[in-house]
């Protein structure tokens, strides 16, 4: 490298005030570009500014790249959250389940209060789907879970388990008051047409309470046996196991 591309800084030689004014003018002129321009302004137009406006000129520049690492951590945890949720339905995918449901146990445990889980399972969807072609089927499974939102409460949380299967966790509830809940959600549910369809679409569930130390994977497969006889019972109807 030739000695004439060495800067001020990299120099051993003291620095005049000229030169460190001029070295302040170009950092200022860069930082001051317009867009989309092809040069930086004059360096004539620079003569005379003061050393407070460089320091302004700094501060811009901080606060730019503030703004732009805002951003990125906006973008980061969209990113972070998509990830645990299902891109369909928008409810929590088994990974996002998973957290929620380690989180809520500890609270349970500090609070000493019942949590229930519920599993929902479509009748028939296979044959709905037979029928009306999945896109059909996948407008109901969106439906499901915007009229269960709409009856949750803050605290609940819903996940979509598998295909057309959802788990309903429900802090703080008795397995009775929950089997209240989800038979009036039942019925509202099944009392709604789905788009493009001349049916209602009904479900069975099946509601219980986690005893401890039951793992998560237990007190899903009870849930997952009470649904089945909600089911060899003949569907559309709500059991406790």
């Amino acid at each position: 490298m030739g000695h004439g591309n060495i800067s001020p800084l990299q120099s051993n030689r003291p620095v005049s005030r000229r030169q460190r004014r001029r070295l302040a003018q170009s950092v200022f002129a860069s930082s001051c570009a317009v867009p989309g321009s092809s040069a930086p302004p004059s360096p004539r137009t620079l003569v005379g500014l003061s050393d407070e406006m460089v320091r302004d000129a700094g501060m811009l520049q901080l606060l730019a790249a503030e703004m732009r690492i805002a951003e990125l951590e906006k973008a980061l945890e969209e990113a972070r959250n998509a990830a645990f949720a299902d891109p369909l339905t928008g409810a929590l995918n088994r990974r996002g389940f998973e957290r929620a449901y380690a989180r809520e146990m500890a609270r349970s445990r500090r609070n000493g209060k019942r949590l229930a889980l519920v599993m929902i399972d479509l009748d028939d969807f296979k044959a709905l789907n037979d029928r009306y072609g999945h896109l059909a089927g996948d407008r109901v499974l969106v439906q499901l879970v915007r009229l269960l939102r709409e009856s949750m409460r803050p605290s609940d949380v819903l996940c979509r388990f598998g295909g057309e299967e959802f788990v309903l966790m429900l802090p703080d509830t008795p397995v009775g008051d929950a089997c209240k809940a989800v038979r009036r959600f039942l019925a509202r549910f099944s009392s709604v047409k789905s788009p493009d369809m001349d049916l209602a679409v009904t479900f069975s569930a099946g509601v219980v309470g986690h005893n401890n130390p039951e793992s998560l994977d237990e007190v899903i497969q009870r849930a997952d046996t009470a649904t089945y006889a909600a089911k060899r019972a003949g569907k559309n109807r709500v059991v406790a196991g």
